[in-house]
């Protein structure tokens, strides 16, 4: 039975619906939106004839097949539609023509208390009692929060499933800048991260004098220039690196900051290469707090691992892209992280990219064109069929 277009397209429109903010989605893990959809998701299963599972962590199956194919549901803060909740309503649609499918939506992708929470647990990267300890923004832990969302069953055992195939949008502007429909995916980056706190001196903003301020802030803005300039002769073009999450205190407009806290994050293809600049890096703080005359505490490092696509998996996606799109795709790697990236720990993996339009992704402007989402799901679809052959 071919993919039915019409049908899948209706599942997407659905599930966005759920949560629904504007053109956009906010289905934060574990929060209301996020337990309707996975509960949605479940009986979606089920009546497609696979067995709905909802495992300890969250994690939603639909088991039968031995090819496993699937991604997320759970959102950005201000989330785009598509996401990873496009790879599960494919898979889903794939799986309802293909006996040999099972599909799966990891939970926590989106990092609200983690990375790739979900997949991490399952593929054993993550214990569970170690993810339960894990907490949001706010406070709330892990293990505190998948109770709003009770287990219908244990977690399968991996050793049923022989591969793993992940379709999502680029969430970059490089297939849609080149006019072209699909991306298949040769390797997904590495990522390090640490949290980083800057402590100095919080005093009265009008009576300090310059000179003898231990501003945080200052020593901050000083260390992106020190971490940029260490990293300059480190670095390819494909290489990123963000300061990204800043809290300052006490934040008041009349105080001169005496801490500052903020991640500092990297991510490159090339495990050695993020071993260097780990080290640059956390040279560049120690160097910057001492020309500041701040305090420095650096957070072990958060890490995972460059994932390489299995060579059959991708073959069979080139195949499938030239027969749907002929001259129209790329291979390319993936910046951004992916569930494929923790069960690459436990069977090959594959993934297949949509196009962005503009770029724009973990926004709720994020959008891909309706013929382009319908020619990568025939796309996955004759992949899925070669594999499962």
């Amino acid at each position: 039975m071919a993919v039915d277009a019409g049908r899948f397209l209706s599942d997407l429109h659905a599930l966005r619906a759920i949560g629904a903010r504007g053109p956009g989605v906010v289905r934060r893990a574990f929060d209301a939106d996020d337990i309707r959809a996975r509960h949605w998701l479940a009986e979606r299963f089920a009546e497609a004839g696979l067995t709905p599972r909802i495992d300890p962590a969250g994690n939603v199956w639909g088991l039968r097949g031995r090819l496993l194919m699937g991604s997320h549901t759970d959102t950005q803060p201000e989330g785009g539609w598509l996401d990873g909740a496009l790879g599960v309503i494919a898979a889903l649609e794939v799986a309802r023509g293909n006996p040999d499918i099972s599909v799966v939506s990891f939970q926590d992708e989106e990092g609200r208390f983690g990375a790739t929470t979900g997949s991490e647990i399952w593929s054993g990267a993550l214990s569970l009692p170690a993810a339960d300890d894990l907490r949001d923004l706010s406070g709330l832990r892990f293990g505190e929060a998948r109770l709003a969302l009770p287990a219908t069953d244990d977690f399968p055992d991996p050793a049923a499933f022989d591969a793993y195939l992940e379709h999502h949008i680029e969430q970059g502007p490089v297939l849609d800048a080149a006019g072209e429909v699909a991306g298949i995916v040769t390797a997904i980056v590495g990522l390090r991260q640490i949290t980083v706190t800057l402590t100095g001196r919080q005093n009265h903003a009008g009576t300090t004098p310059m000179a003898q301020r231990a501003d945080a802030f200052r020593g901050l803005a000083a260390a992106d220039r020190a971490i940029g300039n260490a990293l300059a002769p480190l670095v390819t073009p494909d290489t990123v690196w963000t300061i990204g999450h800043i809290t300052l205190h006490p934040n008041a407009p009349s105080a001169v900051p005496g801490r500052a806290r903020f991640t500092v994050q990297w991510r490159d293809a090339d495990q050695a290469r993020l071993d260097r600049m780990e080290g640059a890096i956390r040279d560049a703080l120690s160097r910057t707090a001492t020309d500041q005359g701040l305090g420095l505490e650096v957070s072990d490092t958060a890490a995972l691992p460059p994932a390489a696509m299995s060579p059959d998996i991708r073959a069979a996606l080139c195949r499938a892209a030239e027969a749907h799109a002929p001259g129209r795709w790329r291979e390319m790697p993936s910046g951004a992280l992916h569930d494929a990236t923790n069960v690459a720990r436990l069977m090959p993996v594959g993934m297949l990219f949509a196009p962005s339009i503009g770029g724009i992704s973990h926004d709720f402007a994020e959008d891909t064109d309706t013929d382009d989402l319908t020619t990568c799901l025939t796309i996955l679809d004759t992949a899925a069929a070669r594999l499962t052959a």
